[in-house]
């Protein structure tokens, strides 16, 4: 079967860093590549860049999708843009604690349970909830209708996107744009508290790799056992935020470089910084999460850069946010 491609997200972080790389990817031959647009802006780029068909749906028409994609016989469509119109950090999904899974044990992106604790979860963060049960009405309607779904997780994604758009993750961002605010760093957490990190060129090679295996008829677990997590391991957020306080710190933007623990008053004032309501800060600059990468080795993928090497690079990150944000 000769497939055709629809890569959403093109401007986006994850969506150009996938789209840059394509080139060099050697991948099994398919028929034709498709890129979601809004503006002509954004049409020459990925044409210019990427040698992709520019499309624009109204995706809040379930008829101007469906058109979209029979129409120009789409048999792959990567979604990477955020699941509820822009209301959910996509680096959460169904990596998150703060959803109710479970974060006392390592949790295997292999882990037979994983879609029913998604299916039957009820955390302290409702929309981070709905996030995790909109994975499993994807899975669910997938197999409805005869398509395979497969869930990718990103966690914390570090280092520079390659595409023509946005260059900055996300989690990365909410901490030292809180900072940058309050002139110092607040934890949400007591130091024990880890979450999952990736680089961006890792979580892209993981994109490639599920990709490659569909081109190439590969029988790739799919469904209810088709969660990709693309990580090289947990760090502990108190070590995160002591990389970035230092440079944060010779770049004059916090007056010291003390971890905070956050009050109240604290917790008021970042929400109204990042934008949410206070009761979301901590799924949004914190948490506790042990999901662990194991499904996407099965297919030969493997992280270059080690978990410690987001402390390598911090300064690196933090100088990224700040020149765009």
């Amino acid at each position: 079967m000769s497939h055709n491609i629809l890569i959403t997200g093109a401007s986006g972080y994850l969506g150009g860093t996938l789209l840059t790389r394509w080139k060099e990817a050697n991948l099994p031959p398919y028929n034709k590549l498709y890129a979601l647009i809004r503006t002509e802006e954004q049409a020459n780029a990925v044409q210019t860049l990427y040698n992709a068909e520019p499309v624009q749906i109204d995706l809040r028409s379930d008829v101007d999708i469906e058109q979209a994609i029979i129409s120009r016989d789409i048999s792959i469509i990567y979604y990477l843009i955020d699941p509820l119109e822009d209301r959910i950090p996509r680096p959460h999904g169904s990596c998150a604690g703060h959803t109710g899974l479970p974060a006392d044990r390592v949790l295997l992106d292999t882990d037979e349970e994983l879609y029913d604790l998604l299916k039957d979860v009820d955390g302290p963060q409702p929309l981070l909830v709905q996030a995790g049960k909109r994975n499993v009405q994807v899975i669910d309607d997938g197999a409805s209708f005869g398509v395979r779904s497969y869930i990718f997780a990103p966690c914390i994604v570090y280092g520079k996107g390659q595409g023509f758009g946005n260059p900055i993750s996300i989690q990365t961002v909410a901490v030292i744009r809180a900072a940058k605010k309050m002139r110092k760093i607040y934890t949400v957490d007591d130091s024990s508290a880890r979450w999952p990190v990736c680089h961006i060129d890792d979580n892209t090679t993981l994109f490639l790799s599920i990709l490659r295996d569909i081109l190439s008829g590969q029988n790739l677990s799919h469904g209810k056992n088709g969660f990709y997590l693309a990580s090289s391991g947990l760090v502990k957020w108190h070590d995160l935020y002591r990389v970035f306080s230092k440079r944060l710190l010779e770049r004059g933007v916090i007056d010291d470089d003390t971890i905070t623990p956050a009050d109240d008053a604290a917790l008021e004032e970042i929400a109204t910084v990042l934008r949410r309501r206070k009761s979301f800060v901590p799924a949004e600059i914190g948490g506790r999460c042990t999901f662990t990468a194991a499904r996407g080795h099965a297919i030969g993928w493997k992280a270059e850069h080690p978990p410690e090497h987001i402390f390598e690079t911090a300064g690196e990150e933090v100088d990224l946010v700040l020149q765009h944000s």
